[in-house]
C-alpha cells in the first residue's frame, strides 16, 4: 500500500516531476497548469487505493486502530500547520497571480527553511553545512541531467529523430487512441529499467511531436506520462521504490511484489483512465483560468 501510495505522490502537487516535465517541453507547459491537473487524477488513485484498503482489512481481519482523542488530534492538526503553509504558498502564489511558479518554489523554500530552524527545530545550526551539501549534490545531478538531455535533443532534431518517430508511429496506426496505448507499453517498459527524471527528460522532446501531430494535449499528455512512469518505480526489476519498501518491510522482492499485484491492477485501470478521459486532467486546469488549450 505504502509504495503504490508513491505514486499519487508524484501528481499531488506541488510535484518537481511536473517541473522536469514542463523543462522537457522547453517550457511550453505551463507548470501550474501541470501542477492544477494533477489534483484529480490525484484524488482517483487515492479514492482506488483507500477503496483497496478497506476491502483487504475486512476481508484479511485486520484489527481496528485506536481512536485519536479530539484534542489530541487537533494538536496534531495545529502542529502540521506550519508544513501545510508551503503548499498553500506555492499553489496559492500560482493561482492569484502573486508568484510565477519559480517565485512561489524560491519563497517556499525560505518558509521552509525558516519552519525547519526555527520552529520544528528539526536540525542544528551545526548541521547546516552538511544539509548544504546533501541539497547541492542533489541538484547538481538533476541540473546535469537537464544539460545533458538538452544537448541530446538538439541531437535528436539535428538527425530528425522526432520526425522519424512521428511517422513510425502514425504508420502503425492513424486512430490516436491506438497510438497511445503504444506508447503506454513502450514507457512502461523503459520505467521498470531507468529512473523517472531522465526518462521524462529524454522522451518528453521526442514523443511532443507525435502527440501533437495526434492532437493530443501536452498538459494530459503529462498527466499520463506522470502516472505512467510512477508505476515503473514499483515494478521489477528496477523499480527504486519497490526495493526501498522491501527493506523497509524487511521482505523479499518476490514476497512484495506478489503482494502489490492487487494494487498494479488497480494502478493500471487508473492509467488507462487518466488516458482516454481527457477531462480527468484538463477540467480544474480550465476551470481555474491557469490553462485554455
Amino acid at each position: 500500500m505504502t509504495a503504490s501510495g508513491s505514486v499519487q505522490a508524484i501528481l499531488t502537487p506541488p510535484s518537481h516531476n511536473s517541473v522536469i516535465y514542463s523543462l522537457a517541453t522547453g517550457g511550453t507547459v505551463s507548470i501550474a497548469a501541470l501542477f492544477i491537473a494533477g489534483i484529480l487524477p490525484g484524488l482517483l488513485l487515492s479514492l482506488t487505493l483507500m477503496v483497496m484498503c478497506v476491502v483487504f482489512a475486512h476481508k484479511r481481519g485486520y484489527p481496528k486502530g485506536e481512536r485519536v482523542p479530539f484534542k489530541q488530534a487537533l494538536k496534531i492538526f495545529v502542529d502540521t500547520l506550519w508544513g501545510l503553509m508551503t503548499v498553500v504558498i506555492i499553489m496559492g502564489g500560482i493561482l492569484s497571480g502573486v508568484f510565477t511558479a519559480t517565485e512561489s518554489a524560491a519563497i517556499a523554500c525560505l518558509w521552509s527553511f525558516f519552519v525547519t530552524m526555527f520552529i520544528y527545530r528539526d536540525y542544528k545550526w551545526s548541521e547546516l553545512p552538511k544539509l548544504m551539501y546533501r541539497t547541492v549534490k542533489t541538484v547538481s545531478i538533476v541540473m546535469i541531467l537537464i544539460g545533458f538531455a538538452a544537448a541530446f535533443g538538439a541531437v535528436m532534431t539535428y538527425m530528425q529523430l522526432p520526425m522519424r518517430i512521428t511517422e513510425f508511429f502514425t504508420s502503425i496506426s492513424d486512430n490516436k487512441y491506438v497510438i497511445l496505448m503504444w506508447i503506454n507499453i513502450m514507457l512502461l517498459l523503459i520505467g521498470t529499467l531507468m529512473d523517472m527524471a531522465p526518462i521524462i527528460l529524454i522522451l518528453t522532446p521526442v514523443l511532443l511531436p507525435v502527440i501533437n501531430s495526434l492532437g493530443i494535449d501536452p498538459v494530459h499528455f503529462g498527466m499520463i506520462m506522470l502516472v505512467n512512469l510512477g508505476i515503473g518505480l514499483i515494478t521489477p526489476p528496477v523499480g527504486s521504490v519497490l526495493f526501498v519498501a522491501s527493506a523497509v518491510s524487511k521482505q523479499s522482492i518476490e514476497k512484495v511484489v506478489k503482494a502489490m499485484l492487487p494494487f498494479y491492477l488497480v494502478l493500471f485501470a487508473v492509467l488507462m483512465m487518466v488516458t482516454y478521459i481527457p477531462a480527468i486532467s484538463l477540467t480544474l486546469p480550465k476551470l481555474f483560468g491557469v490553462y485554455t488549450g
